[in-house]
């Protein structure tokens, strides 16, 4: 605890004073955590005091709180990327990042029980910057990052927010931001050495080395390639509700069985499952637990981006009429590759007709196209016509020719129900559906 204050008072957070009239001051807490490695080892015992953010008013304590976070699909985008160019992912993590943020409202937190000023028991403290637990924190943060990379020559993704690019000579980095997560490569040895030490001088350092570890992604960067996996994150779940002796299981669920509504039903997708979490059953919890069985089956089953492959872009979207027993409603399955690399998929109920069902799967499906081409053209490629499958004629018709009359109204209104087509991406689907579209048989 004494080592966190310290970290406080040099990173200038905050000043003791006198309360001011009217004042109220947050409260503060300690959590105690314990950080684990890879292998599940604990690695470090840390110990934190956060703010009481709970207290916080809007409008009063604070304005705005929203913070761009690095999307998954981003991430393996990077990881297909690097791979593809040889490049070596590394990872930094800033050291009590969100002490480095400074905040635009006035604010005040009380002193830290059992920790209090024994000259001044009765003063509160005025914060310069934010730190845990504050609802402006974030923001705070990535203002203050933003600002640096920008000053230092970085120019920030058109699309992406927390994807940065310095272009120094025919050399290139890429920087990713995930809050206090920074992944970065480069195709030059001395670009990666300077950003390290720009960022060592800018800010404190807690770790510092080749990318391994994150959000539960485990990633082996190796000269063939990138494989990425969750054996650690598998074996913790399963240690979490005492699965450990369980059986393994080969499918994740059986091919003849549907959840019902009622007892008797068993799930087969972890998507099936999800639906149910507000009322759960018996029944469910045993199809739950045989998709806990199959992870068992294949703990180091996981994606492959290797190295020196052509990069191109593609998508595939499907739809099934009707398969759900309960309403009756179709599920739409999409999912997109740079490549041969798979680094974007989705799966959801959508609408009833076998028609309307494949075009809002393949609408879907083009919006995410269209993010990754635009994301990719910050990265140096450019592509031209992206091919989208589709097994439906009925939909490629309907895309082709986009008139609205009896038969396909409805599709049109469940489209902007669905949310798929805002203002930009609506406007993109429609100049450039026709070349989108191919017809798998």
């Amino acid at each position: 605890m004494h080592e966190e204050l310290e970290n406080f008072e040099r990173n200038h957070v905050w000043d003791l004073v006198e309360p001011p009239p009217n004042c109220r001051p947050i409260g503060t807490k300690c959590v105690f955590k314990n950080k684990h490695g890879e292998t599940g080892m604990v690695v470090r015992n840390k110990v934190r005091l956060v703010a009481q953010g709970f207290c916080q008013k809007e409008g009063i304590d604070y304005e705005e709180t929203f913070a761009p976070v690095a999307r998954l699909e981003a991430i393996r985008i990077l990881l297909a990327f690097a791979a593809s160019k040889g490049f070596k992912l590394q990872q930094m993590d800033v050291k009590s990042a969100f002490l480095n943020g400074f905040i635009e409202e006035e604010a005040y937190v009380r002193q830290p029980h059992g920790f209090e000023s024994a000259k001044f028991p009765n003063r509160v403290y005025k914060l310069r910057k934010a730190f845990y637990s504050l609802k402006q924190a974030p923001r705070a943060w990535y203002a203050r990052l933003k600002s640096f990379l920008l000053k230092s020559g970085f120019v920030m993704g058109s699309v992406d927010k927390t994807l940065f690019l310095l272009s120094r000579g025919g050399d290139t980095l890429i920087v990713q931001i995930y809050v206090d997560d920074i992944i970065f490569s480069g195709s030059s040895h001395a670009l990666v050495s300077s950003f390290t030490e720009q960022m060592s001088r800018e800010f404190e350092m807690s770790l510092m080395g080749e990318f391994q570890f994150f959000l539960g992604l485990q990633i082996k960067q190796g000269p063939e390639g990138n494989f990425v996996h969750q054996a650690k994150y598998i074996r913790d779940i399963f240690k979490k509700f005492e699965m450990g002796d369980s059986k393994p299981m080969t499918t994740p669920m059986s091919t003849n069985t549907v959840l019902d509504a009622d007892e008797d039903g068993e799930a087969f997708a972890v998507c099936l499952c999800v639906r149910y979490q507000a009322s759960p059953r018996t029944s469910r919890c045993q199809a739950v637990k045989r998709i806990f069985r199959y992870l068992k089956f294949t703990p180091e089953l996981g994606l492959w981006y290797s190295s020196g492959s052509t990069l191109f872009l593609r998508g595939f979207s499907d739809a099934d009429h009707a398969g759900c027993r309960i309403d009756r409603k179709s599920t739409s399955g999409t999912c997109q590759l740079l490549g041969t690399f798979l680094v974007s998929w989705s799966s959801r109920n959508v609408s009833l007709s076998t028609t309307e069902a494949e075009h809002i799967a393949a609408a879907s499906c083009c919006s995410q196209l269209l993010w990754m081409k635009a994301n990719l053209s910050d990265f140096g490629p450019k592509f031209g016509k992206i091919p989208l499958l589709v097994d439906s004629t009925s939909t490629i018709s309907v895309a082709k020719n986009p008139i609205l009359h009896s038969r396909t109204k409805h599709i049109d209104v469940r489209s902007q129900v669905e949310g798929v087509d805002n203002a930009l991406i609506k406007r993109e689907i429609e100049s450039q559906w026709t070349s989108l579209i191919a017809l798998l048989v």
